[in-house]
């Protein structure tokens, strides 16, 4: 049976969800957080050490600006409501991305997150913030670049923003097939599902059925 130590999910299907619902696109935004505090509490569950979560790409800031502050606003929210019970469920967070340029107070309240939480076991959550695979990559050569470091894969997956725990398993809801420029590096091995229900829809007796079947395959890794 396949150890499984990391999920990561493309929370695709929010805003057709909430149009689907006869209301409008952050109506779906803000199920779909509650989706992610299901899905968080079934990883415990499953005993899954580690899961991510594409929160919001770099491609986003195409979106309409109202979407985008609707978006960040709710992060900054859900964390001055939740990190209590953050804490007391033993859950670490992690931000991987350009943080840098994201809103001041959206980035206080995140770093003052990951610092309350760096000390958690139970489950590592890393939430994918202005990130792009891409630039992640570029980040990590210029890093070597600048310490006179030789490019070679060890060194790049030394100097990602996620250098541990690679994916066993992606799953994207919302009918999409593809990557979205998410995790290009880490996902080279992964196994892929996905699902034509929105991330809203999505449900712990689905994350089991992934995880069944990840169990039962046959991972060859470019072997026989």
């Amino acid at each position: 049976m396949n150890k499984l130590n990391h999920i990561a999910f493309i929370m695709d299907g929010n805003g057709r969800w909430g149009l689907k619902k006869k209301k409008n696109r952050n109506y779906g935004h803000l199920e779909g957080v509650k989706t992610v505090k299901k899905i968080v509490e079934a990883s415990v569950f499953f005993k899954i050490p580690v899961i991510s979560f594409y929160v919001f790409s770099s491609e986003n800031w195409k979106r309409p600006k109202e979407e985008i502050n609707y978006l960040f606003n709710l992060i900054k929210m859900y964390f001055k409501k939740e990190i209590s019970n953050i804490i007391k469920n033993k859950v670490q967070v992690n931000i991987i991305g350009r943080t840098r340029t994201l809103p001041v107070n959206l980035k206080k309240i995140l770093t003052s997150v990951v610092k309350k939480t760096k000390k958690n076991k139970k489950i590592i959550v890393n939430l994918a913030i202005n990130y792009g695979s891409k630039n992640e990559i570029i980040d990590s050569i210029k890093k070597l670049n600048t310490n006179s470091k030789k490019i070679t894969e060890k060194n790049i997956n030394d100097n990602l923003y996620l250098n541990h725990s690679f994916p066993d398993i992606l799953v994207r809801t919302g009918g999409q097939k593809r990557l979205s420029n998410f995790m290009l590096w880490q996902l080279a091995y992964a196994e892929i599902f996905f699902l034509d229900k929105l991330w809203p829809d999505f449900s712990k007796n689905d994350l089991n059925k992934i995880v069944n079947k990840f169990h039962k395959i046959k991972r060859n890794f470019g072997g026989i």
